[in-house]
């Protein structure tokens, strides 16, 4: 009884007919709705009455969301490796790791001729398909040094540059009958890809048996190899056929092939949308039920794959078996392709030994509980954006909840919106545009959503409508203890206050309740001023915000001139609507704090200026940044940051305007209690003059922080986050919900001690 450790995976095989094209197209979101993984497409390119394979591919891509998607098996005769890999790394950049790769050497070779393809015989195909995969891997492997050369008989190469990588480890899949074809999936394959109808009923065995012995001898674990299978049938009450009959027996039929063959995914070959549903909705569950059911019947249980590569850089402390399936499939290890996309934070570079995907919050639940089993740290990530670089960490495990991206208007009268925690801003900007509705959220498109909301939200609408946190009414929580909550004014209104600021220390946020405000277009202005006398400048351009309508929320940016230029000062500001008179009268003084160098101001749509940029998660290089809440910009404060800056104590000032609306709300109304103060001052710290601007910072006598600014992590600066009363109250609140100190991988809030029992 072969493990391959695969998980179970259901797909279709769809006939392209070009007749009635949508119809196509239609199956494929149907199979998506219905459940399915995977959509396939057979490729005959000789076929005039079909739509071409590739073009299809890539149409269904741009119309669905989530299922993966292949050829069932593209004819590499008429599609040239070079070209083929750079058409399947694009797709795959642009579907979101959605495409798979499924190759077949060629069969019908009359027509191939016929098409401008060269006849070759069996043992030249199965040679030209194994230097295809050369050049496939070879222009994926972008990390390899040199251009890319492959000296084949049918297939060459010669100095090809490398690129694009893909969007995640593309698997090559061979669709293989014969010896010499089973053992090249054996030695260089992802997968195999045969039809049930062309296989006699010993076929299986005897296929993995090559294909096994070929991977060993390759030095390859077997178990890297998925076993696919093609299925045709049809449901009724009764049938004569192998597939033919009720759902249960499809099951029962189905189920040999799983454990006595290993097969991990099986395709079902129909236009038939009742078949395609009734596979999705009754068969594959049942399928998925009963394999694991039988498998600890016999005292055995599924493994879990893992590319032997990737053993040797499994991080100790990490039971890496342990895995549940539901998460199995989507956890990224070290030595993984998509490793270097997850390790890092976009700022801070990091060397977790796995990252865990759930893609619902029941999976959250699951990672947690998993992650709570471990020795290892432990950190939570929405965005990953995030200055302080607590989103990841070394030799632990991440929790990435990017997956829970949905953006949902629940009850437009109420402008309620409900937005999945891993969702980006500026992609919860584009889904509320339509509706007139915006959220305050930071000045950054690639945001993430779970990590802002809790901690504050600091944003271009702040002065008009104050914090992303003062507008969140409700939220879905993991709670440490992997219990599912609802908090809101009547479910937990105590983890509520507390998420509302700290919700890093209270559990797994995996969607939020925010009441959204009513905004269409905003005038949008940037000015770039000489800054030469920065303390100046820092003072006036205080007063002149202060002075502004709430209307009007402005940041302050101030850096080097290059080449030991004058300082240079930009503000951005948003005027919250599309009055432009108004507008300008409140903009026009910002003209006149120095010389301008630049200056633009447009009236532009809210989702226009925090756009998606999606860059990558790389970590740039760390931010040694400090934080601080001031109620104003006064000459003492002004002066002495102007000093540290002149100095080379930091390199880079920002001020965000935090006054008006977002000090409507009572100190104790939410777990981010400091409502007094107008701007919210950060800076970058000059690694190499660390102990002069510690010291320089220390004069300041700063007394209030924001901690999404900030990069230490001493206990000091948690008190100057949450005052002494705010502090005590989420000490017992987190005494309830996280007792063991699960989530204090962040800014640790310790919970209180427990009360002495009544004696």
């Amino acid at each position: 009884m072969p493990d391959y450790g695969h998980d179970l995976r259901f797909g279709a095989f769809i006939t392209p007919q070009n007749r009635r094209p949508e119809a196509v197209v239609d199956l494929a979101r149907l199979s998506e709705q219905a459940g399915l993984d995977l959509v396939t497409f057979q490729d005959h390119p000789y076929q005039a009455g079909f739509l071409d394979t590739w073009t299809l591919l890539s149409w269904v891509a741009a119309r669905t969301e989530r299922v993966h998607l292949s050829g069932n098996v593209l004819n590499l005769p008429l599609r040239p490796p070079a070209v083929l890999a750079r058409s399947v790394a694009s797709l795959d950049l642009l579907s979101g790791g959605r495409i798979e790769l499924g190759l077949g050497a060629g069969g019908f070779w009359d027509a191939i001729e016929a098409m401008g393809g060269g006849r070759l015989s069996p043992g030249q195909s199965v040679q030209a398909l194994s230097e295809a995969i050369d050049v496939i891997r070879g222009v994926w492997d972008v990390g390899e040094r040199g251009a890319l050369r492959v000296d084949g008989a049918h297939h060459r190469v010669d100095g090809a540059e490398r690129g694009p990588a893909p969007a995640h480890e593309v698997p090559i899949w061979l669709g293989a009958y014969k010896p010499r074809m089973l053992r090249l999936v054996g030695t260089k394959a992802d997968g195999w890809l045969p039809s049930l109808g062309y296989l006699r009923p010993e076929d299986l065995a005897a296929g993995n048996k090559i294909i096994d012995e070929a991977a060993a001898e390759a030095g390859r674990d077997p178990r890297e190899i998925r076993r696919l299978l093609n299925l045709m049938g049809g449901f009724g009450s009764s049938g004569d056929g192998l597939l033919q009959g009720p759902p249960g027996v499809w099951v029962e039929r189905l189920l040999p092939f799983a454990l006595e063959d290993g097969v991990g995914t099986f395709i079902l070959g129909s236009d038939d949308p009742v078949v395609l549903e009734t596979f999705a909705e009754e068969v594959a569950p049942a399928l998925r039920e009963a394999v694991p059911a039988t498998l600890a019947a016999a005292g055995t249980a599924a493994g879990r794959l893992r590319p032997a590569r990737a053993l040797a850089l499994r991080r100790p402390g990490i039971d890496y078996d342990a895995l549940p399936a539901s998460l199995a499939a989507r956890a990224v290890e070290p030595g993984d392709r998509g490793y270097e996309d997850v390790r890092s934070t976009y700022v801070w570079t990091g060397s977790p030994g796995l990252v865990l995907r759930p893609s619902t919050p029941e999976q959250v639940a699951e990672a947690l509980a998993v992650a709570r089993a471990q020795a290892v740290p432990l950190a939570v990530r929405s965005g990953g954006h995030g200055i302080s670089g607590r989103s990841t960490n070394d030799g632990g495990i991440v929790i990435d909840v990017g997956a829970l991206d949905g953006v949902e208007v629940i009850d437009r009268e109420r402008r309620l919106v409900r937005v999945g925690a891993g969702a980006r801003w500026g992609e919860v900007a584009r889904a509320l545009a339509p509706y007139g509705l915006a959220v305050s959220s930071g000045d950054y498109g690639d945001v993430g959503v779970g990590g802002l909301a809790t901690a504050g939200g600091q944003g271009f609408l702040g002065r008009s409508y104050g914090l992303t946190l003062d507008h969140v009414v409700g939220a879905e929580v993991v709670l440490a203890d992997g219990r599912i909550v609802r908090a809101d004014a009547g479910h937990h209104p105590d983890l509520l206050w507390a998420l509302r600021g700290a919700g890093g220390n209270m559990g797994i946020v995996t969607s939020l309740d925010i009441e959204a405000a009513e905004v269409g277009d905003v005038v949008f202005a940037v000015f770039v001023h000489d800054a030469s006398g920065t303390a100046a400048f820092l003072r006036e351009w205080g007063r002149l915000v202060e002075r502004s309508p709430r209307e009007l929320t402005a940041f302050l940016t101030v850096f080097p001139g290059q080449a030991g230029a004058a300082a240079l000062a930009q503000t951005t500001a948003v005027w919250a609507g599309d009055d432009t008179e108004a507008a300008v009268t409140a903009l026009e003084p910002f003209l006149e704090l120095a010389p301008v160098l630049r200056q633009q101001a447009q009236l532009a749509p809210y989702a226009a200026i925090v756009a998606p940029h999606r860059n990558p998660h790389r970590g740039q290089a760390p931010m040694l940044s400090r934080s601080a809440l001031l109620a104003h910009l006064d000459a003492a404060t002004a002066t002495q940051v102007a000093g540290m800056f002149a100095a080379g104590d930091i390199t880079w000032i920002q001020v965000r305007s935090v006054g008006g609306a977002v000090n409507d709300t009572a100190p104790d109304a939410t777990a981010y209690a400091h409502r007094t103060q107008n701007f919210s001052l950060s800076v970058l710290v000059n690694e190499a003059r660390r102990g002069s601007a510690d010291r320089a910072w220390e004069e300041l006598g700063v007394d209030a922080v924001y901690l999404s600014f900030e990069s230490h992590g001493d206990e000091e600066l948690l008190a100057k986050a949450f005052p002494p009363p705010t502090l005590e109250r989420l000490r017992r609140i987190k005494a309830v919900y996280d007792p063991d100190n699960v989530f204090r991988h962040n800014f640790p809030i310790p919970p209180a001690d427990p009360a002495p029992a009544a004696g």
